[in-house]
C-alpha cells in the first residue's frame, strides 16, 4: 500500500463515522494539496498524505490532550509508525505552535516534533486555510473569519487564529508566487 492510499484509509477509519464533517474537510484539504503538486516535486505525495491526516487528532479514539496537532502526531508516530516527515507536518500544521502556546503546550510540541521544510509547511497551511469545514474551496480571509465566528474571538482557537493570520496570509502569498513561477516558468520573488 502506498503512502497516500494508507493515509486516506487511516484518516477515513478515524474520522468518517464519528466526525463526517471533519472527514469532508480533510478530503478537501488533500484535494487542495494535490493541486499544489507543480511546486512540490518529489514531496507531492508526502504533502497529500499529511493533508488528509492533518486533523486525525480530532478523532475521539485518540484525542487525549484536546490539542489535535499533538494528539494526531503522537498517534501517527507511536501507533502507526508513520513517515516522520508526515508526522512533523501533522504536528505543526497551520501555525500549530501559536495554538500550542495558547494551550500551554508549545514547549512540549517543539521538544517532540521538529519543523518540516518551510515550503511544505507553507503548502499545508494554504491547503488547510483555503478549504471550508465541508471541504469546499475558499480564501484565507473567509476561512479565518469563519473560524473566528465558529469558535468566538476570545476562545483559545479564536485568539490563536487571529495571531496566526499574518503568517497564514504570508504563506498564501509565497505559495501563490511559487505556483505562478511553476506555471509560467518565471522565477519566484
Amino acid at each position: 500500500m502506498g503512502l497516500t492510499e494508507w493515509a486516506y484509509s487511516l484518516s477515513e477509519s478515524m474520522l468518517s463515522e464519528p466526525l463526517p464533517r471533519r472527514w469532508a474537510h480533510s478530503l478537501g484539504v488533500a484535494k487542495r494539496a494535490r493541486s499544489l503538486s507543480p511546486i512540490l516535486g518529489a514531496d507531492a505525495e508526502l504533502l497529500e498524505a499529511a493533508a488528509v491526516l492533518h486533523d486525525v487528532g480530532y478523532s475521539p479514539a485518540i484525542a487525549t490532550t484536546g490539542f489535535h496537532p499533538l494528539d494526531g502526531a503522537r498517534f501517527l508516530r507511536a501507533q502507526e509508525g508513520a513517515d516522520e516527515r508526515v508526522v512533523r507536518l501533522v504536528a505543526h500544521h497551520s501555525c500549530a505552535l501559536l495554538e500550542a502556546e495558547e494551550r500551554g503546550l508549545r514547549l512540549e510540541l517543539e521538544a517532540e516534533f521538529e519543523l518540516e521544510r518551510p515550503e511544505l509547511v507553507d503548502a499545508l497551511i494554504v491547503s488547510d486555510m483555503t478549504t471550508t469545514p465541508d471541504g469546499g474551496h475558499t480564501t484565507p480571509i473567509a476561512r479565518l473569519d469563519e473560524i473566528v465566528q465558529r469558535y468566538g474571538p476570545d476562545t483559545i482557537v479564536g485568539r490563536f487564529i487571529q495571531r496566526a493570520a499574518p503568517e497564514i496570509y504570508a504563506a498564501n502569498e509565497r505559495v501563490e508566487r511559487r505556483m505562478v513561477a511553476a506555471t509560467t516558468g518565471a522565477q519566484p520573488r
